[in-house]
């Protein structure tokens, strides 16, 4: 490459830099294999983020450490993961997509293979930074190689068949990752990857190693990656521990605020002024990239929240266990995955716009449904507004998507999709502390509350005391039972106004999307053909 070429700024790239070249999109059988490979290798990947949540307590008492000890294996895994995947742009126009996401995959493997074999704490925290590393990348690259496998005009139902897997995966990874810890042990959790990521790689090289993007090597922006490794690595750090460590009472949380904010200030100032960022934040001068990504970024934080809260809430109050309660929330991807394909060929005549605004309604009245959950809430009655679900899963990520895409120019499109699911991951983090944080403080309220009319003197509260003592418990055991029963009502409580708050969000949220202008669909397909002009 030329020196005024190398020197030219990231806002005026130079033709050759086009990621996917002239490739025509996959036919037939080609293009439904790959796209499995692709689907296959994100399933993997974002399953890894939740699958381990709910074996920490087995995976702590192996390795002889205390629970919040062994929380560090998630966090390891966020804090590297969401580095790396605001970086895929600049990695991508260094080293190419297809070799990126299958060297992303190799090394995933290869980082799930020694994580099953660590035989201390340490070296898993270790073994799973690699791993959240190397998976960075792996996300939006594969939702560019699947845009570049689908004709334009079928863009929406490139993105509706790559929305499928990274939503219904987080649902489905505390679900298995329970029922292998219950029924084998946990390094299976990690060893169920090596073949599966095998066979996708092997896949996506057959059918994509001749189809490699057009690489230009970029200097290193290493003020920049310094710094974007401070202040992401502080926050992340500072939404994981923020709850055990009591939040801002804590020195450790309000020094990790400090430096991240600090840390992100100078951040700014860096990318936005250098000619060769290693994050194009200038994507965000596009208005429909802003909005779109915004609004996907709140609605995943909302989302997600909701998807953490509902099994703790029924395995801590509704005596539920880990299995079942996966068993009660796995219902929400089947009318995802029914629905998804419809409405990936509805973007082809539909304004984006009026998709997400159904969704999100869809979500308020979800939402509004489990407000009315109590303590003698049964089975059926909590898996209506999970399967109901579904169907906003599928009408809001991949229309959001389309919008968030549309109109980036082609060169841009890896940097746009890995900045957007970091926004993405980011706000699911922030979406899990702030409902799990509200959960709890409500929950002490609400608490309070209750027992200011429960105590001696009152009429219910002294019958409870005579009947369980009629039952044989002493006045400590009696005492002991009804604050148990008065923790679950303030639990339930308390749930219910989070949900309540949630429903009230996606309502507003209708407001935001609208303020996006994708072009008419008559034109563009809904924004999804523009998406996928930036993969061809």
């Amino acid at each position: 490459m030329s020196t005024n070429a190398s020197a030219q700024p990231a806002s005026a790239p130079e033709p050759q830099a086009q990621p996917s070249g002239t490739y025509p999109p996959l036919e037939g059988a080609t293009r439904i294999i790959g796209s499995v490979a692709l689907s296959t290798a994100v399933f993997m990947n974002v399953l890894d983020t939740s699958i381990a949540n709910v074996s920490i307590p087995t995976i702590s008492g192996d390795l002889g450490v205390s629970t919040s000890q062994g929380t560090w294996v998630i966090t390891s895994f966020a804090v590297a993961n969401a580095i790396t995947v605001p970086l895929t742009g600049w990695l991508t126009q260094r080293f190419g997509q297809v070799r990126l996401f299958l060297i992303s995959t190799l090394l995933f493997v290869l980082a799930s293979w020694l994580c099953g074999f660590s035989p201390s704490l340490e070296a898993l925290i270790v073994f799973r930074v690699l791993q959240g590393a190397v998976a960075g990348p792996m996300i939006p690259l594969s939702q560019a190689l699947m845009l570049a496998s689908f004709p334009k005009a079928k863009a929406g139902m490139a993105l509706a068949v790559w929305s499928m897997t990274t939503l219904v995966a987080p649902v489905a990874g505390p679900l298995l990752g329970g029922w292998i810890s219950d029924n084998y042990s946990w390094p299976w959790i990690f060893y169920i990857n090596v073949p599966v990521g095998l066979l996708a790689a092997w896949i996506s090289w057959r059918i994509y190693s001749k189809r490699e993007s057009v690489t230009r090597k970029l200097p290193i922006d290493k003020v920049g990656l310094a710094l974007l490794v401070v202040w992401v690595g502080a926050l992340q750090i500072l939404l994981d521990k923020g709850k055990e460590l009591d939040w801002f009472a804590s020195s450790t949380i309000i020094l990790l605020a400090c430096v991240a904010v600090v840390a992100f200030v100078f951040f700014l100032i860096w990318e936005l002024t250098d000619a060769h960022p290693v994050v194009d934040l200038r994507l965000f001068k596009e208005r429909n990239f802003s909005v779109g990504a915004i609004t996907l970024a709140v609605a995943y934080g909302v989302f997600f929240g909701n998807v953490v809260l509902l099994p703790l809430w029924l395995q801590s109050n509704m005596g539920y266990t880990a299995t079942y309660a996966g068993l009660v929330t796995a219902p929400v991807g089947l009318l995802a995955i029914l629905l998804t394909p419809i409405i990936g060929k509805m973007l082809a005549t539909r304004d984006p716009r009026y998709l997400v605004t159904f969704a999100f309604i869809v979500f308020a009245l979800v939402c509004f449904m489990r407000a009315g959950f109590n303590t003698q809430t049964d089975v059926r009655t909590l898996m209506i507004p999970t399967i109901i679900q579904g169907a906003a899963m599928a009408a809001f990520f991949v229309p959001l998507t389309s919008i968030t895409l549309s109109g980036i120019e082609p060169w841009r499109i890896p940097a746009a999709s890995g900045l957007s699911n970091f926004l993405r991951l980011t706000a699911g983090a922030f979406g899990t502390s702030i409902s799990t944080t509200l959960w709890e403080n409500r929950a002490t309220l609400h608490h309070a509350q209750l027992t200011e009319t429960a105590r001696p003197g009152q009429q219910a509260f002294d019958h409870t005391l005579q009947t369980l003592n009629g039952l044989g418990m002493s006045d400590h055991q009696a005492l002991s039972a009804i604050d148990g029963l008065i923790n679950a009502q303030a639990f339930t409580m308390s749930a219910v106004d989070v949900f309540y708050a949630s429903a009230v969000i996606f309502l507003l949220l209708t407001g935001l999307v609208w303020l996006a202008r994708p072009k008419s669909a008559a034109r563009s397909g809904g924004g999804a053909s523009e998406a996928a002009a930036g993969a061809h």
